[in-house]
């Protein structure tokens, strides 16, 4: 991205993004704060629509960490044996609902801390509840994140955590809500790992790729 006076490219990207989805929204399925953190937290290594498929009956039933606990791991694992390492999430989220339970009044806290000392919950599942539920400017840098922020030039990083607190100290205060939103969309329909699709992007013009595609 080529700086020039008075023009700031990373503000340009985010306006057409914006323009293109307006009200952007995360893709998982979810009634709550805690079927949000549930959803969330099964999502690792696993698709979106693989984790709503699972969780669409089982949110049905199940909305609270007490009928978390009342259903059992057995229960669980039988609404999300199709989510990859179903046993091990199963384990954590068990875990969860009896530490909400215990030590929140079976609410799901609002900080970031609290929520990635939670079994199975890690930062960038702590920022996208922070983001979503919370209406925080959270930045949930998953796969999807790291790719377009150092693709881009938006949010240059070597791990994870530098592209996060690029992504804070670049993004323009009047798109940081969306931001995690708008990037992750990106990246899941155009900017996508193999043969991204430059020539439909709207910020092509804008991004720092060499290996630009037709």
């Amino acid at each position: 991205m080529t700086r020039q006076l008075g023009y700031h490219p990373i503000k340009e990207c985010f306006r057409r993004l914006a323009e293109i989805r307006p009200d952007p929204k995360g893709e998982l399925e979810h009634v709550n704060a805690f079927t949000l953190l549930v959803a969330v937290a099964l999502s690792a290594q696993a698709t979106d629509k693989g984790v709503n498929r699972a969780t669409h009956k089982l949110f049905q039933a199940v909305d609270t960490p007490q009928k978390m606990l009342d259903l059992g791991e057995e229960g669980l694992i039988g609404y999300i044996r199709t989510i990859g390492l179903f046993r091990n999430k199963a384990k954590n989220v068990m875990k969860l609902s009896r530490i909400l339970i215990e030590e929140y009044g079976g609410e799901v806290p609002s900080s970031r801390a609290a929520l990635a000392s939670l079994p199975g919950v890690g930062r960038k599942t702590a920022n996208v509840v922070l983001n979503m539920w919370w209406r925080l400017p959270a930045m949930a840098v998953d796969t999807h994140i790291f790719r377009v922020g150092n693709r881009t030039g938006i949010a240059p990083g070597r791990d994870v955590v530098a592209v996060e607190r690029a992504l804070e100290d670049n993004v323009p205060a009047e798109y940081a809500l969306g931001a995690h939103h708008w990037l992750i969309l990106h990246g899941r329909y155009v900017c996508v790992a193999r043969k991204p699709k430059c020539g439909d992007c709207p910020i092509s013009d804008l991004c720092q790729f060499e290996e630009k595609t037709a």
